[in-house]
């Protein structure tokens, strides 16, 4: 009994110093960490986070673009550092979720193992487009399409094994399509493409979509969300297409991590503070123009969330056999 009463009483005390190290945090400045170029959707994010931060911890937040190897550059930086919640990474589905499918024992860090999920920033659904000459209006015309001229269609995407490629597998996989992937190095260049003719459609993200969709260029046929976009009332999801693809869904996402071991304190007021600020107007604004739908989450939630998604991915790239490019 005495035994039980002292590790009762070093788990109270060890709860006590998370808590008052939490109020005491951040001591130092904070870095938040970006696998990507800056002007890309997950600058923008952390940019727009790190001021969030910023304003509520009064400390100064520095964002770092270590961009390079599907992003895993910064992954791994932030996965090695201290779990002191002053080094963050604001990533997308691929570096936390999907690379380990692709690259397995290539890759310098275990994003299950060595990453905390903290916040959800939001779903980055997939639109899908074709250009204004292609006889397809909607999700039940592009799969009719498909299916009449199968092995004849292709689409395009920003790279092999990024959620879009894998957004066009499923498609394939569930409705017994068979549209030819040709990736990209980069989405401007994919959904160009699409509207010269030189590929018959794209699955990508609205930010890169929409300025040929506004010109006239392009028209978006489908959403790979489960449900409507807000900024595309009128385009229903892939879901409702044909019978076949009922429950279908398949979607990149952003969040914010933080090493394995940040006390949890200070994990759940980073999470409280993402998102009270995705109840922000200027903050929802600023993500809608990136066709990013906010979805706040509790931290064990988004864990739980990042697991389930890993597992889907994974059965996606097995199942389509995607290969690393290197």
């Amino acid at each position: 009994m005495l035994n039980r009463r002292r590790f009762a009483a070093g788990l109270a005390l060890l709860a006590s110093a998370g808590a008052a190290r939490a109020q005491t945090w951040p001591e130092r400045p904070i870095r938040i960490l970006a696998g990507y170029p800056a002007g890309g959707g997950i600058d923008l994010v952390a940019r727009l986070f790190g001021e969030q931060m910023k304003q509520a911890f009064g400390q100064t937040v520095i964002v770092e673009n270590r961009p390079g190897a599907s992003a895993m550059i910064a992954a791994n930086a932030v996965a090695k550092a201290p779990p002191d919640g002053l080094t963050l990474l604001m990533a997308a589905s691929g570096e936390v979720a999907i690379n380990h499918h692709l690259y397995g024992s290539r890759m310098t860090y275990d994003p299950a193992r060595e990453l905390a999920a903290v916040a959800l920033i939001g779903i980055v659904p997939c639109v899908v487009v074709v250009a204004v000459t292609t006889p397809v209006t909607n999700g039940p015309e592009l799969i009719a399409y498909a299916r009449a001229n199968k092995g004849k269609l292709s689409f395009s995407s920003s790279g092999i094994g990024n959620p879009q490629q894998l957004a066009g597998e499923l498609m394939n996989h569930m409705a017994g399509t068979d549209v030819l992937h040709v990736p990209y190095r980069g989405a401007a260049p994919a959904v160009t493409d699409v509207a010269t003719g030189a590929v018959t459609m794209s699955f990508t993200s609205l930010a890169a979509a929409l300025p040929l969709m506004q010109g006239g260029k392009l028209r978006a046929v489908a959403v790979t969300s489960r449900e409507r976009m807000p900024q595309l009332p009128d385009v229903a999801p892939l879901t409702e297409a044909v019978p076949e693809l009922n429950g279908y869904e398949l979607l990149n996402w952003f969040g914010l991590f933080s090493p394995a071991g940040t006390p949890e304190p200070v994990v759940t007021r980073l999470n409280d503070l993402v998102n009270a600020s995705l109840r922000e107007k200027k903050i929802a604004e600023t993500l809608d123009v990136q066709g990013i739908v906010p979805r706040p989450m509790s931290a064990p939630e988004f864990q739980a969330f990042v697991a389930a998604e890993a597992e889907k991915f994974g059965a996606i790239v097995k199942q389509a056999n995607i290969k690393a490019e290197n």
